[in-house]
């Protein structure tokens, strides 16, 4: 009886491990040329995107990052320091795992936001739904990163594939949360003046609550953006290559040199995005005072 109270049955305990390794492998077999085209598409397409940005001299590539940075903040000196940030990544002989790192994060946030957007619209819009998806979507933002890199790598081996699906998974909760949150916030007179008139449920929808809602979207695909940035160095375990592959590199190795390198360009990228991000951001909410 003593044991009991001091320590946890051993009779009480369950072990599903087993059951659930055996159900994704088997699933994994039984499906496997439907993997395997999924991660022909996926290989493509991220290849495609590295290939793009590598047909954009580096020059120009600093110079529209300047530009863009100049005409999202407002400042000129912002812009010449986002190019100095990425003129130190090539300086760092970096530029080339640079571009493998921003191939995974396009990719990975432009399929957030094509599965994001449409699933926070339809939570905003079907109250049944978004109770039954808001307890996943908590599970979601709450699961260690790690645990999104085993099941990827059971279906699709490891490489870039597994990286995108893992990355994917844990960076479209603020798309669909926000997406959802900024039309659910739209000013109900603004909706009964829109149905006055004559508006269908879907002419609201695209004419008057998505261009109410946009600066909270741009705010779901900034955080989404910094999501993506964060699973890099992560995804490298399993084989995603970039800059955090290099730091894993250095990091077996305990090199600390060559780790904080590819580390700081990492910051950079990050600071990039998110500054360009938030900008849009603000030119979103400025437009209706100008």
């Amino acid at each position: 009886m003593k044991d009991y109270l001091l320590k946890f049955p051993d009779a009480w305990q369950f072990d599903v491990n087993d059951v659930i390794d055996n159900g994704i492998k088997a699933f994994s077999r039984n499906h496997r040329e439907f993997f395997n085209i999924i991660k022909k598409g996926v290989v493509f397409s991220i290849h495609g995107i590295k290939d793009f940005l590598s047909f954009i001299p580096w020059w120009l590539f600093i110079l529209i990052i300047v530009l863009i940075g100049c005409r999202v903040s407002r400042k000129k000196h912002v812009g010449i320091l986002y190019g100095a940030m990425l003129f130190f990544i090539g300086s760092a002989g970096l530029w080339d795992h640079m571009l493998q790192t921003l191939s995974i994060i396009i990719a990975s946030v432009v399929l957030s936001v094509l599965l994001g957007f449409p699933i926070g619209i339809l939570l905003a819009l079907k109250k049944d739904a978004e109770r039954i998806v808001r307890p996943i979507l908590d599970l979601m933002q709450t699961m260690p990163t790690f645990v999104y890199l085993i099941p990827a790598v059971m279906l699709f081996g490891v490489g870039i594939t597994p990286a995108l699906m893992a990355t994917t998974i844990y960076a479209i909760v603020p798309m669909i949360r926000l997406t959802s949150h900024g039309i659910d916030q739209v000013d109900k007179e603004v909706l009964e003046a829109a149905t006055a008139f004559g508006s269908t449920t879907l002419q609201t929808l695209v004419k008057v609550q998505i261009p109410q809602a946009l600066p909270t979207i741009m705010t779901g695909v900034n955080q989404t953006i910094m999501m993506a940035m964060s699973m890099v160095v992560t995804c490298a375990i399993i084989g995603a290559e970039g800059l955090g592959m290099e730091i894993l590199v250095a990091t077996n190795r305990t090199e600390m040199g060559k780790a904080l390198m590819p580390g700081i360009s990492i910051v950079f990228i990050a600071v990039i995005l998110d500054r360009i991000t938030q900008g849009l951001v603000g030119d979103r909410e400025r437009m209706p005072n100008e």
